[in-house]
């Protein structure tokens, strides 16, 4: 498990430097009202801030004078400062915070819809949990410098220069007393800074890959206690947990480290000029008023100076967060839509063709999953695909819904290549019933209208009684609109099965992809489904998975599939009476081995 990170950090492209937010740029730009109104709030509060000192130190000069109205007049202007900061922190604080939830919304929302598309090849290189962590924790990261730490950085910047500069217009002497540790303070920030944004990242690597765990083993959290794998999952969380803590310790410890260097060099450079500063009083170089303003400034710089030497640490674990955004925002897709897609027929046909195709999975790409496979349905007609498991049956609708391209060869949809056209286009002529049906966190009905949005309620239920889904779902406590639960959980595996048909009839498309479609079914449910498809396949293009050939007999054609080439293609009759391995298949699965009508 401890290698998992460093693996991982192997294959990405980490540039380490505080550079890397300025991806954010373009998310930032269009707000640029937003920033202008802010960087004016935040140069009025430097200024109020620098501004403030001075008038102290007329009010501590004066408090002796005779004429009371002089005093009075310093004490209102002290007021009137203090009222234009707090006017100015509070439209930099309001103006700030608006654009970084701002634009970390938007991050988030371009994040999705980039992944939302990614074909399965991309996710066979990175867990779904790790991609929710880099769309909630990283874009936390990413808020908390957008909204507070750059424009602190930028305001206890202005005012570590500005106070700077004030201080040697009041005394050089005291000046160069007070500063002459910068550059010491400097050098430890740069070294341990260092470390801090390596185990920044490494810790935000370990969070992903716990998150990613977790979300894989919640998710399976049924096969975890049936398999009493409790234990070990624990173990392995813990373990995954405990490394991202010892990471974090480490990045935390060297930055007590940082702190306490520049705390001690700060106030030793201020307890230095406090002595020289009282010797020149008693001396009459410089009055009260001076040294108290003197005293102002060096606190402000010495709280500058020791914010941005913690906002470095916060842009540095930001940069990382950015880089992982980026990531995911610039990750090549192995499946692309063309620049210039074709233009689809008005009507769709149906007609589908592979010629000569030849595929291998990217996380196999040593095992052929097809080898030189070349078939034609024509519209209108059920093809049913068969064989053992690991044939290539399933591949087939991989590619023909285009979720990965051949490595050779064509898949045409009407004539078309698939690489030709845009994705949607041609998806959307296709309904699919997959083996393992997906069925979301939401109401039946909603589940069901997941293939057509803007179904009505007459057409979801029309459907579902063609999916011999209606008895089920009016018997649940609020009918159609009862909640399923996460990934279904709250119904049975033929009620899921049934449902994603049901999704899948009121798609109402010409193609229709049926992978294991009635595998969960009870004899019954699979005689009305069975039913149904036949009603449903008689005008439209119908592929068939199965390994039940009980329901494929009835299709147009059959095709034999083994070790990802076609072994034999006919009919249910004619299969049986070459022999081969429909024939074998078939008295496996008939009663006797007698194959009977």
């Amino acid at each position: 498990m401890a290698d998992a990170p460093r693996t991982a950090e192997q294959d990405r492209a980490k540039s380490k430097k505080i550079s890397a937010l300025s991806a954010l740029w373009p998310f930032m730009k269009p707000y640029g009202w937003m920033i202008a109104l802010a960087g004016t709030a935040l140069v009025i509060t430097a200024c109020m801030s620098l501004a403030l000192p001075m008038a102290v130190r007329r009010v501590v000069d004066n408090f002796d004078v005779a004429e009371t109205s002089l005093l009075d007049g310093y004490f209102a202007a002290a007021l009137g400062l203090a009222a234009l900061l707090a006017v100015g922190t509070a439209m930099r604080y309001y103006f700030v915070t608006r654009l970084g939830e701002r634009v970390v919304a938007d991050i988030r929302v371009a994040v999705f819809d980039r992944v939302i598309g990614m074909s399965p090849a991309f996710f066979e290189r990175i867990m779904t949990g790790e991609v929710l962590s880099r769309i909630t924790t990283d874009t936390t990261l990413i808020l908390s410098v957008i909204g507070s730490s750059v424009s602190i950085a930028l305001r206890n910047t202005l005012i570590f220069f500005g106070g700077i500069t004030l201080m040697l217009i009041t005394s050089v002497k005291m000046s160069l007393m007070v500063l002459w540790p910068i550059p010491i303070i400097v050098f430890p920030i740069i070294i341990l800074g260092r470390r801090v944004r390596r185990l920044s990242k490494e810790n935000q690597d370990w969070i992903a890959q716990s998150s990613g765990d977790a979300s894989e083993q919640l998710l399976s959290a049924q096969t975890v206690q049936a398999f009493t794998h409790e234990a070990q999952s624990r173990t392995k969380f813990h373990d995954v947990t405990e490394h991202s803590f010892v990471a974090a310790r480490r990045r935390i410890g060297t930055r007590a480290i940082l702190t306490a260097i520049v705390i001690f060099m700060a106030f030793s450079a201020i307890v230095g000029f406090l002595w020289m500063g009282a010797s020149d009083v008693r001396s009459g170089i410089i009055t009260v008023g001076e040294l108290v303003q003197f005293m102002i400034y060096t606190i402000m710089v010495a709280g500058a100076l020791a914010a941005l030497t913690e906002i470095w640490s916060e842009l540095q674990r930001a940069a990382g967060a950015t880089e992982r955004l980026v990531e995911l925002l610039s990750a090549d897709d192995a499946v692309t839509d063309p620049a210039a897609p074709l233009q689809a027929p008005a009507v769709r046909l149906g007609e589908i063709a592979f010629e000569d195709v030849n595929f291998a999975y990217p996380s196999r790409p040593g095992v052929r999953a097809l080898n030189g496979v070349s078939f034609k349905v024509a519209p209108g007609e059920t093809v049913a695909l068969v064989g053992p498991s690991g044939a290539g049956k399933t591949t087939i609708i991989q590619l023909l819904l285009r979720f990965y391209d051949p490595a050779s060869g064509r898949v045409t949809f009407d004539g078309q290549d698939l690489r030709d056209l845009e994705r949607a286009d041609f998806r959307r002529h296709m309904a699919l019933v997959p083996q393992d049906p997906v069925i979301f966190a939401a109401s039946a009905r909603e589940n069901i209208r997941f293939g057509r949005p803007d179904a009505s309620d007459a057409d979801v239920e029309a459907a579902a009684k063609a999916a011999a889904a209606h008895e089920f779902l009016m018997a649940l406590p609020e009918g159609y609109d009862s909640y399923v639960g996460e990934r279904g959980v709250m119904l049975s595996g033929g009620q899921k099965q049934r449902i994603a048909i049901a999704r899948a009839i009121l798609r109402d498309a010409p193609v229709l992809l049926l992978d294991e479609a009635t595998s969960a079914l009870d004899a019954e449910s699979e005689r009305a489904v069975q039913s149904a498809v036949d009603t449903l396949s008689q005008d439209r293009t119908t592929l068939i998975v199965a390994h039940r050939l009980a329901t494929v007999k009835k299709a147009d054609r059959i095709i034999v599939f083994e070790e990802g080439q076609i072994a034999a293609i006919g009919t249910h009759d004619d299969l049986v009476a070459q022999g081969g391995l429909y024939s074998r298949l078939a008295k496996l699965q008939f009663t006797d081995g007698i194959v009977a009508e």
